[in-house]
């Protein structure tokens, strides 16, 4: 590993932490919500860093798509404008930070003290492909065609599901006005 993957490992490494502390230190739940997507985005990058850059771009893109629609939701639902108001993400302070030491001397020595094995033959020319042979084996052709046979299913019951369309509110030429609704009784009803 280069000096510039170290230097990208370490400097992530130490946004991940920062960012994840200010999750448990920050006062309303939006905050808390950009602070976590960061510490997600930054574990994200250490992993595509590692190696694996399939893992870490599914990583970002997962979290900033979780954590953006959590952000949505907590504006449009919680009590208090947009979960902006003062609270406070610590409950049983001193029964959490007793645990949380334990958990983290136990597995930074748990990093210390385990043998770690030697690399014994030459690293995979595509990480990607051997990520995705060690999750599904042989089955990769099935799963993908899985993927496919299930969003066609979806998009096919959300056609049949809908009784009316875009042509059926506004007629052929998409002109009709005001658009036959029925919740306003409809202009042909």
């Amino acid at each position: 590993m280069g000096t510039t993957a170290m230097t990208l490992l370490a400097g992530l490494g130490v946004l991940a932490l920062v960012s994840g502390v200010l999750v448990f230190t920050l006062n309303s739940m939006a905050r808390v919500t950009f602070s976590l997507l960061a510490a997600l985005v930054c574990v994200g990058g250490v992993t595509a860093v590692l190696g694996l850059p399939y893992l870490g771009v599914v990583i970002v893109l997962m979290m900033v798509m979780e954590m953006v629609i959590m952000a949505v939701f907590m504006i449009a639902y919680m009590m208090n404008p947009a979960g902006l108001m003062p609270m406070s993400m610590l409950h049983n302070k001193r029964g959490a930070l007793a645990v949380s030491g334990v958990v983290f001397a136990a597995l930074v020595a748990g990093i210390l003290l385990a043998p770690w094995p030697d690399r014994t033959g030459a690293r995979p020319k595509d990480t990607t492909f051997q990520v995705g042979m060690a999750l599904m084996g042989e089955q990769m052709l099935t799963m993908v065609t899985l993927g496919f046979v299930l969003l066609a299913t979806m998009v096919g019951a959300t056609v049949l599901a809908t009784r009316r369309g875009r042509y059926d509110r506004l007629g052929d030429d998409l002109d009709r006005r005001p658009a036959d609704d029925p919740v306003r009784g409809g202009v042909g009803r």
